[in-house]
């Protein structure tokens, strides 16, 4: 060993190196961790698109502050009954409830509704809403929707229009039901089927649009995860991972139909549209929305569409857990008064919307645009961590039995690591997977939080200092360790001696170096809060 080497040595087993060594080794300590910290916020931004969503520009003009309909007929009171039967389908059938008002002496308008995403058997689906047309004189008929084909990862919104074209069918044929007076009500996810069936029968009277998202599933989504997390009141930082999230093929594929645009299906719509929305509905483009059906369907020379906006109202036309009866009421008296009220002023009415910016195209991940290449990377480091661990525990077990033979045989001890090497690639590891385990944990509670549109400063503000100090720390860990490995070869120390702590060593710092740079990706080490 050189007389320097052995001075280094001497100076960190002693602590006396003079306060300027000290002052210069902590300043290399800190300056370390901000290169590496830049480096992966560097790293993170270039992997991926930025969020930057347009603002919108015009506002929807209101006509009047009263959601009545005009030219609607004061509304009859009658009885209901119901009577449920089976729509045959092709390869499948489906369960339906059928209200009907009693006492009505002539065949009747009806009314057929079309599931959203959150609804699917008719027995906990729109009871507010038959049970008040029905009580109109409107025979209203939810099905069941058909669940064969229909799961997260594969929907077929044209197929879907099909199926339920054969309840339109069923409805015709009944005798208390005028056959050419069907409405289709559709509600959120069916705002993506009704223009479909509309455009294929063009008998159907008129479409009721309820919370209709418009855009494709894709642009809808990240416009709602943008509304909700500003609602939260997250840091700016985590916006970054909407397109990255939203934008990415999902693990395992599927999800086809969350690029569906309805607009060229629209566009063919020649019937009377009433367009509802709730103000209290953020998840919705509800300005956006509004605009855009009204452009489509004026492509046929269409002008007969009525807007309507609630007070207050959630996505599903709800205050308080109650559907509005304001709305209900206007709903039954536009499809009892129609034709005449298809084109009844106010067009638009009711509270003012609002909506902040536009729901458009998101932008596609670069680098990790497929989310099986993702999800695999990170399987792929959690394994070589484990793999790491797994190869030490079993040679310090297979030391432990040879370690009384070296004793009797006087043999040279088994290899080990450099003098607190061990101890460093043990923290890198520990403080990646934290700081991984920290971001999930992270993630889940802000989207409880957005869904419950809730907001707690604890956990949004304070959970995401807590994950980027984390991912300080394991960047910390990786610079102690280089420096501890540094000064190990500087004495001519063996860092990893032997096979198995040599390939466990590099299991640690392969596994964590892929970790940190999805955490990077993920805007944990973004620059700025």
């Amino acid at each position: 060993m050189t007389a320097s080497g052995a001075w280094r040595r001497v100076t960190r087993l002693t602590g006396r190196g003079g306060r300027s060594g000290r002052s210069a080794s902590a300043y290399g300590l800190v300056a370390g961790v901000a290169l590496g910290v830049v480096l992966l916020a560097v790293i993170g931004a270039v992997m991926g698109p930025r969020w930057d969503p347009v603002p919108l520009a015009d506002e929807i003009e209101i006509g009047s502050t009263s959601t009545a309909i005009g030219d609607a007929p004061p509304l009859a009171v009658h009885d209901v009954r119901t009577v449920e039967v089976t729509v045959p389908l092709d390869g499948a059938s489906v369960r339906a409830r059928l209200s009907l008002p009693v006492d009505v002496t002539e065949p009747a308008p009806a009314v057929l509704f079309v599931h959203g995403a959150g609804t699917g058997r008719f027995a906990q689906a729109f009871t507010a809403q038959a049970q008040a047309l029905a009580a109109a004189g409107v025979v209203a008929m939810v099905p069941d929707k058909r669940l064969d084909t229909y799961t997260t990862r594969h929907r077929d919104y044209v197929a879907m229009a099909d199926d339920y074209l054969r309840s339109v069918d069923l409805l015709r044929d009944r005798p208390e039901v005028d056959p050419d007076r069907v409405v289709v009500y559709a509600e959120s996810e069916g705002g993506w089927i009704a223009p479909v069936m509309a455009a294929q029968d063009p008998r159907l009277d008129a479409l009721v649009l309820v919370s209709s998202p418009v855009v494709p599933p894709r642009q809808q989504a990240a416009f709602a995860v943008d509304a909700y997390l500003r609602n939260t009141g997250v840091p700016q930082a985590m916006f970054r991972a909407i397109p990255r999230a939203v934008g990415m093929s999902m693990p395992g594929g599927g999800f086809e139909y969350a690029d569906f645009d309805v607009q060229p299906w629209q566009q063919q719509v020649r019937q009377p549209v009433l367009v509802v929305y709730g103000t209290g509905d953020a998840s919705m483009p509800v300005v956006q929305g509004a605009q855009q059906i009204l452009t489509d369907v004026a492509v046929t020379g269409n002008h007969d569409v009525t807007v309507r906006y609630y007070d207050g109202a959630n996505h599903g036309m709800r205050v308080d857990g109650e559907v509005l009866p304001a709305f209900l009421e206007d709903l039954a008296g536009w499809v009892q008064g129609l034709p005449d009220t298809a084109d009844a002023a106010p067009r638009v009415a009711g509270a003012q919307p609002e909506q902040t910016y536009l729901a458009g195209p998101v932008p596609q991940p670069g680098w990790l645009r497929d989310g099986s290449v993702l999800l695999g990377l990170v399987i792929g480091a959690l394994a070589l961590l484990l793999v790491a661990s797994l190869t030490v525990g079993t040679t310090r077990v297979v030391q432990g039995v040879t370690a009384r033979r070296t004793v009797e045989d006087d043999a040279p001890p088994p290899p080990r690591y450099a003098r607190g090497v061990a101890g460093r690639l043990a923290l890198v590891g520990g403080a990646t997977v934290a700081t991984a385990a920290a971001l999930v944990w992270y993630v889940v509670s802000v989207a409880r939080l957005a869904v419950d549109y809730e907001r707690n400063a604890w956990v949004v503000q304070g959970g995401w200092v807590g994950v980027r100090l984390l991912g300080t720390a394991a960047v910390l860990a990786v610079v102690l360790l280089a420096r501890r490995a540094h000064d190990a070869q500087q004495d001519d120390e063996a860092v990893g001696p032997g096979v198995a702590r040599f390939f466990a060593m590099w299991c640690v710092l392969a596994g964590s170096a892929v970790l940190l740079v999805v955490l990077a990706y993920w805007g944990v080490f973004q620059l700025g809060i």
